[in-house]
């Protein structure tokens, strides 16, 4: 009995036969970690004293968040940084782009080889006969380790895609088509093989675009076969045949929540949209830029709306510099952005907000994958197509007037417009929480990369949490303890995070020898109790039992039976205390 091209990867990278269903070892030629698991796999490497079997074959990749935006991320990747300096391992570092597109540019994957990586579209590098798999941490480190990791030997399935697309389909709506017929597991635990004449002329770009969604279909793996790779041999057994009719195929689109809920474009009603999103390891190649730099010559995003575009490498970020394309994109009103996975990995540009429509070329609209918005899938060429024109289309109607903004005002309710009554306390007694140090910046009190957080419920529990030696702040303190620290307390930015968290937990006042100029103000105005004395942290000892009065200044230690004077509220921070804060009146 033949072998299909899974099976004869595999056993020229084994000892064992392929037998389907078997589990044997299978060497790696390729070993990629990426920013957000490398560090896992450096950790695991490190606590289980493992080393590196071959430096020469081991990679990072820092593409899903290239800026480093987010502090977690450059954390993660200055660890596998040190790593690779110590071990001597390439990094394909935050200005290169998607590390399954680079090797397969850069000639380091090889058809009939394999790959492994932190990534669940390893499997891209089907596109050219190469088997690529995505796993997580601990296999990563294994493979890390010992050059080899196991496998089942899956089925395949063979794919048959029948007869010629449309002049404006492009390979993403063939594959979305595929992915109407075959369904969100219709490949769930196989391999498979596609062919047909339109597979025979498709570029290395268009192959990549229907490799890298075999992931959605449940799939382990689309493989190409190629002159210069491995084939089937012609009497392979497969699992199945899947034949699909692509003749005529118009421009295809899923929508929100379910990659494999595709429709025509011209199914749907007439749906504005505020954003687009062009990228991704699925669409971000020179072919995909340069049919939307083709669509967008001469044009202008449709007003208000805003459209990322992000190439999947530095080198196709050149080359769009090179052939005019950018200055195109930036003429229309779209923004670049490095290379990279952009909008489907968190902290890069293409996420959404809440009630955001957003029409994407990425591989998954998965509710939340990209933001909080409504996410359809379609081609580069429907994204650009419908920022021009407002709302989603083809390239071939849009319209010569841009679809208008719809608005939505939002009135208040006449409830919401009544006068409130406040009851709030003039005097409060709690536990003191006593910090002896000055210029407490507002990121050591609430840091910078929780700034996203707008409902003051969230933000206690970040309370302190970059504050050395009070990470635990927020898990011990109790509703009405009290602050005591010293001078400049609050120093730094503006943020009004930085008052709220304290409300969030119940504190009842912060003491402080001073407060930062703009803390003072933002704690006013959100009536957060805030009230100054001089050497106040060496009168309070920790955990001892204080009283403070607002309007006369006076704090009663209870604990040593003293009394001191402390600045009492001005009229103004008495007013505004107690009708809940500067924007509220009361009756």
């Amino acid at each position: 009995m033949g072998k299909t091209i899974i099976q004869k990867i595999f056993e020229n990278h084994s000892k064992n036969e392929a037998i389907i269903g078997d589990i044997i070892d299978i060497d790696i030629d390729i070993r990629a970690a990426r920013d957000f698991g490398g560090a896992n796999v450096v950790k695991n490497l490190e606590e289980a004293n493992l080393s590196i079997d071959d430096s020469k074959l081991t990679f990072f990749t820092f593409d899903c968040n290239p800026g480093g935006c987010d502090q977690k991320y450059a954390e993660n990747q200055h660890i596998c940084r040190i790593f690779a300096r110590r071990n001597n391992i390439k990094i394909f570092d935050i200005d290169r782009g998607i590390g399954t597109h680079l090797v397969i540019d850069e000639g380091i994957a090889h058809p009939g080889g394999t790959m492994v990586s932190t990534d669940s579209h390893a499997n891209i590098l089907g596109a050219i006969g190469t088997f690529g798999q995505g796993m997580g941490d601990k296999d990563i480190t294994y493979a890390w380790a010992n050059g080899k990791v196991w496998f089942k030997v899956p089925q395949t399935i063979k794919i048959n895609l029948k007869g010629t697309p449309s002049s404006i389909a492009t390979p993403k709506d063939v594959v979305l088509k595929m992915l109407q017929n075959i369904g969100a597991n219709g490949l769930l635990g196989y391999a498979a093989e596609v062919y047909g004449d339109y597979t025979n002329s498709l570029s290395l770009d268009g192959r990549i675009t229907i490799s890298s969604m075999a992931t959605e279909m449940g799939g382990i793996i689309i493989l190409f076969p190629s002159d210069d790779g491995m084939n089937a041999d012609h009497d392979a057994e497969y699992e199945k045949t899947i034949e699909i009719d692509i003749n005529d195929l118009e421009s295809m689109i899923s929508r929100p929540g379910h990659p494999e809920d595709v429709v025509r474009v011209k199914d749907i009603p007439k749906i504005k949209i505020d954003s687009g999103f062009i990228g991704s390891c699925t669409n971000g190649r020179m072919d995909d830029m340069r049919i939307v730099a083709k669509i967008l010559k001469n044009r202008k995003i449709s007003p208000g709306r805003i459209l990322k575009i992000v190439p999947s490498t530095d080198n196709i970020w050149k080359q769009c510099l090179k052939e005019g394309l950018i200055e195109i994109f930036k003429e229309a009103g779209a923004l670049i952005g490095s290379a990279g996975c952009a909008g489907c990995a968190s902290g890069q540009i293409g996420q959404t907000g809440s009630g955001e429509i957003a029409v994407s070329s990425g591989n998954r609209n998965f509710f939340g994958k990209q933001g909080k918005g409504e996410i359809y899938l379609a081609s580069p060429a429907t994204v650009a197509a419908s920022l021009v024109a407002g709302f989603i289309t083809t390239e071939d109607s849009i319209p010569n007037n841009p679809e208008s903004v719809s608005i939505s005002l939002v009135k208040l309710s006449s409830a919401s417009k009544k006068k409130r009554s406040f009851i709030v306390p003039i005097r409060v007694e709690g536990r003191a929480w006593v910090i002896r140090k000055d210029n407490i910046d507002t990121d050591m009190i609430f840091h910078n990369r929780y700034l996203s957080i707008t409902d003051i419920k969230e933000m206690g529990q970040y309370t302190f949490n970059n504050l050395k030696g009070y990470e635990n702040f927020a898990k011990n303190v109790k509703k009405g303890d009290i602050v005591v620290v010293g001078k400049n307390f609050g120093c730094g930015s503006s943020r009004q995070q930085a008052v709220d968290c304290f409300k969030a937990l119940g504190i009842s006042v912060i003491i402080a020898e001073s407060f930062g100029a703009i803390y003072e103000r933002n704690a006013i105005n959100n009536a957060m109790p805030i009230i100054t004395m001089e050497n106040i942290v060496n009168h309070i000892a920790n955990k001892d039992i204080i009283s403070v009065e607002f309007k006369t200044g006076v704090i009663r230690n209870k604990t040593q039976n003293k009394i001191y004077q402390a600045k009492p509220f001005s009229s103004s921070q008495l007013e505004i205390y107690k009708r809940g804060g500067l924007l509220n009146s009361l009756d």
